[in-house]
């Protein structure tokens, strides 16, 4: 009897241990899960005019603060840049190659390998103005501007496990003279139709289609793009950029107006179903498609939910609800008036965009029903170039 309450002591006193260590456990599991980056954020940037430029790494926390990562900003002379998977493309902004870096755990970066992109022009004709993935990550397509020496031309790329790109082949972007944006294609959720908007002073316009082969090679292809008639004094629309979501459907902003030349009228946005053949088509009308307040569109971009359309540029950012099939409703008036010329949605509610005239790195937290500046935004971005997004 005299051992008895020891035992039992003893039984409490390691039950308590061990339940005090599982609680310490789930604390620091927790802890960590909550530490951990829900994005890797890389903006390529001009420090002092004239220099070389530097990508600047940040990892965004669930609430979207910034933080920047170990090694930031990294010496990469790079422009535009393109996030495949655990690899960071960028175009150099001193030579005609295409720059491979590999994104480690911590997002930092490691170069990999340099494509010379000319070298499988006519001639070295052209200058690469926009890369851009595939859906998957599997293939990296490089807008050449007189990429044969008189015409627009689309390179395909297979990215490879070392991160050297095997080229593919090119496709037809139009005349040189247009597509007068760096515009890169928006594939469906298919993965296997493209579409690009350009837009030449309301003179040239046209919306091109491309498909994918099974290789992963883009071809022009003539997807008809029936738009719906325009508000009345107007003879036509002009669709101005694209943007599409993980199903069947692309938003086009497009601009009323009596060609040749611009009429500066409200933009407004629609929504387009692909067929299967990728031809696209809508019921929406003049009269239920939402007016922008942006005046000049830069960028579009859906959200991953397929809810939410983000259009910047001219005017500042807004948000609205894409409702598949139907026409786009109004859900936020501008968010900033920065002039916004690019931004990328991550997968957890935030979306990210860069003003380059006013030196601005802008985080929004936005869901179906609240919008928000993210803590800490914006950010100063010595001349901010182009910005990736590499969700977790």
């Amino acid at each position: 009897m005299c051992n008895a309450l020891p035992h039992k002591l003893s039984i409490s006193v390691s039950l308590s241990i061990a339940t005090f260590t599982l609680a310490l456990q789930g604390q620091v599991a927790a802890t960590t899960s909550a530490a951990k980056p829900v994005a890797y954020v890389y903006i390529s940037s001009t420090p002092v005019s004239g220099s070389p430029n530097v990508i600047n790494g940040f990892e965004a926390s669930s609430t979207g603060q910034l933080t920047p990562v170990t090694g930031s900003p990294f010496q990469a002379n790079d422009g535009v840049l393109s996030v495949n998977g655990n690899k960071l493309y960028g175009i150099n902004s001193s030579a005609t190659f295409l720059d491979g870096y590999s994104i480690g755990a911590n997002g930092g970066l490691t170069y990999l390998t340099s494509t010379d992109y000319a070298s499988y022009n006519p001639n070295g004709c052209g200058f690469a103005g926009w890369i851009f993935p595939d859906r998957t990550g599997a293939d990296l397509y490089a807008l050449n501007f007189d990429g044969d020496c008189a015409n627009n031309t689309y390179q395909s790329y297979r990215v490879n496990p070392s991160g050297e790109l095997t080229y593919l082949g090119s496709a037809s972007g139009g005349a040189g003279s247009f597509s007068g944006v760096y515009l890169p294609l928006t594939f469906l959720g298919n993965n296997e139709y493209g579409y690009e908007a350009s837009n030449n002073g309301c003179f040239y316009y046209q919306v091109w289609g491309f498909q994918r082969t099974n290789n992963g090679d883009l071809v022009d292809v003539d997807t008809g793009t029936t738009l719906p008639p325009p508000p009345p004094g107007y003879s036509g629309y002009i669709a101005d950029f694209t943007a599409s979501d993980s199903a069947n459907h692309v938003a086009i902003a497009m601009e009323p107006a009596n060609p040749p030349g611009c009429s500066g009228a409200s933009v407004q946005v629609g929504s387009f179903t692909a067929d299967s053949k990728g031809n696209l088509s809508t019921t929406n009308t003049n009269s239920d498609m939402p007016p922008l307040a942006i005046t000049y569109v830069d960028d579009m971009k859906i959200a991953p939910s397929g809810k939410l359309l983000a259009v910047g540029g001219t005017g500042g950012l807004q948000i609205l609800h894409f409702n598949g099939p139907n026409p786009p409703t109004n859900f936020s008036g501008p968010l900033t008036t920065d002039t916004i010329t690019q931004m990328f949605w991550d997968s957890d509610k935030h979306l990210y965009a860069i003003s380059p005239s006013a030196g601005r790195l802008h985080v929004y937290t936005i869901t179906s029903t609240t919008y928000q500046e993210a803590p800490g935004s914006p950010y100063a971005i010595a001349q901010p170039l182009a910005i990736a997004i590499q969700p977790k």
